[in-house]
């Protein structure tokens, strides 16, 4: 197993904070359209998940793969005198849960936070390398 750039860890530390930045739009549009009842097509918002791939041979980063949606089942609640309400009154709400996004957000910005760390020891190791040369 063979590491063919210098910057490796850099690459690899790069490529999960993008990946995790993205994670993290996700994931805030899944908490803005959290009560949106029509996003269209007469449906509510479904909330987007992140499908993340290995690049190359699984040592060289991370990358988003696909946005996937998820086909869980929407919520009815009980509101006759909404504009989207069907014939018993009921308005189908979006298949976000707010707790669930808080906690996928945590992991996201842990993740993220992880990555930055590694970009400043990496940085700390080169300064202390060009230290030792001079």
């Amino acid at each position: 197993m063979e590491v063919d750039s210098t910057f490796g860890p850099i690459d690899i530390a790069i490529s999960g904070l993008r990946a995790q930045g993205k994670n993290m739009e996700l994931i805030s549009s899944n908490v803005a359209n959290a009560r949106t009842t029509d996003a269209g097509k007469g449906e509510p918002y479904r909330r987007l998940e992140a499908a993340f791939k290995t690049d190359d041979d699984g040592i060289s980063g991370v990358s988003l793969d696909k946005i996937v949606r998820d086909m869980s089942d929407f919520q009815k609640i009980l509101d006759p005198g909404n504009p989207n309400a069907d014939e018993h009154g009921y308005v189908k709400m979006p298949n976000v849960s707010l707790p669930t996004e808080m906690m996928n957000l945590t992991i996201a910005t842990r993740a993220y936070q992880a990555n930055v760390a590694i970009l400043k020891r990496y940085q700390q190791m080169v300064e202390t390398t060009l230290e030792l040369l001079r």
